[in-house]
């Protein structure tokens, strides 16, 4: 857009630029085929003094009366100047009939930016001038190009002038049309960030904040039935729910930070994932690790969005599904890598299954039901896939795909 507007401002200095270089060689022309022809010796000195001043009127213009902006009104110190110069222009063609071609730089330099109803009235009134002046001049020999030429050139100018006049306008419309739709694509570009932002710490605090303190508050529920009876098993419950506030301050100063999951920061994504696995393993629910395939390096993006499904996955197995086994896998293949959780758990109906697009577009009811889509979220957002399995008491499979750039 910049570029465009500097082209267009060089365009204007060049345009002036040659308009003033014709005007001066016209003028000097004229001025010297009337002191050469028709020149009466009475008439010789104020005609050259009227030739001065329209000079100096024409060059004067261009400072104290600029030509309007396309697309705006003409001032009234413009009309005002073309007036006076026109005027001038008239009386040094009653005197010096050679002037006739002086006023073709002033049409364009001060006529071209006018409306057309102003413009097209001019030219024709000064087109009468150079007719008359020509007739004039003839000496009573009538040359049929004395009175076809000046309205056939002044037609075809202003039917130049007027095509230019209309183009530019329709191409003001469009750049206009273009700025406004830049504009409107720029807000809804903004309005889908914020969303994505929003969704993205909807997930953050899920899986960092939400999942911790649902696990806390198990194991203090559980600390508090068994102080009596058991004090051992509720210290250690405790102490483990002690833990996870820890990982969970961690996370959270992270988070702000808005850098990469904790456990990630040391460890590779197999070491943080047999962490996890150790972490979930409880008496009632053990979950084991494998990794299939020689280990490649994942993008941080990748890394991170894999963990955070395995964790978004094992709090559900953990909440919901009753399950005593659970097996997370990481397979590496040549071109993707694929994470598995799999659980014996009660599963869910097949409808409930069909998870292959996140429902973004109704919020979950209750402080429920952010697991699934956030997973998919991170998914879709790290440009992997995410598919679930599940058959009513027999478990569930969570598969999280992501291809591996070459």
């Amino acid at each position: 857009m910049f570029a465009d507007g500097r082209a267009e401002r060089r365009d204007e200095r060049w345009l002036l630029a040659v308009l003033q270089v014709a005007f001066v060689v016209l003028l000097g022309s004229s001025l010297i085929r009337y002191l050469a022809h028709d020149r009466s010796g009475s008439h010789v000195l104020w005609v050259s003094c009227l030739f001065a001043l329209f000079g100096l009127l024409y060059f004067l213009g261009s400072l104290w009366a600029p030509a309007p902006q396309p697309g705006t009104p003409p001032a009234r110190r413009h009309l005002l100047w073309l007036a006076v110069v026109s005027s001038c222009w008239a009386v040094l063609l009653a005197l010096a009939p050679s002037a006739t071609w002086c006023l073709m730089p002033v049409l364009f330099a001060g006529l071209h930016r006018l409306p057309t109803r102003i413009a097209i009235p001019v030219v024709a009134v000064l087109t009468v001038l150079v007719v008359a002046s020509q007739l004039r001049g003839a000496g009573g020999a009538i040359n049929p190009n004395m009175l076809l030429a000046p309205p056939a050139v002044a037609a075809v100018a202003t039917a130049v002038l007027v095509r230019l006049k209309r183009q530019s306008a329709r191409q003001r419309l469009l750049i206009a049309d273009l700025v406004r739709t830049r504009e409107a694509l720029a807000a809804t570009e903004r309005r889908a960030g914020t969303l994505a932002e929003r969704q993205r710490l909807s997930a953050e605090i899920h899986d960092v904040l939400a999942q911790g303190l649902a696990s806390q508050q198990m194991l203090l529920q559980a600390a508090d039935h068994l102080w009596s009876t058991s004090p051992d098993t509720a210290r250690r419950h405790v102490r483990d729910a002690t833990a996870i506030v820890q990982r969970g301050l961690v996370e959270a100063r992270r988070f702000v930070r808005d850098l990469s999951p904790a456990d990630l920061a040391d460890y590779t994504l197999a070491e943080a994932l047999s962490a996890l696995t150790a972490r979930e393993t409880t008496p009632h629910l053990t979950v084991t690790f494998h990794e299939e395939g020689p280990a490649t390096v994942l993008s941080p993006p990748i890394a991170g969005a894999l963990l955070r499904i395995a964790q978004g996955a094992m709090a559900n197995v953990r909440e919901h599904a009753n399950a005593t086994q659970a097996v997370i896998t990481l397979t590496h293949l040549e071109q993707q890598v694929s994470l598995d959780i799999a659980d014996n758990g009660t599963g869910c109906a097949p409808e409930e299954a069909l998870v292959s697009r996140p429902r973004v577009d109704h919020a979950p009811r209750g402080d429920r039901g952010f697991g699934l889509p956030s997973m998919h979220a991170r998914a879709l957002h790290a440009g992997g896939t995410l598919s679930l399995e599940s058959v009513p008491e027999e478990g569930t499979v969570v598969t999280a795909t992501f291809p591996i750039p070459s």
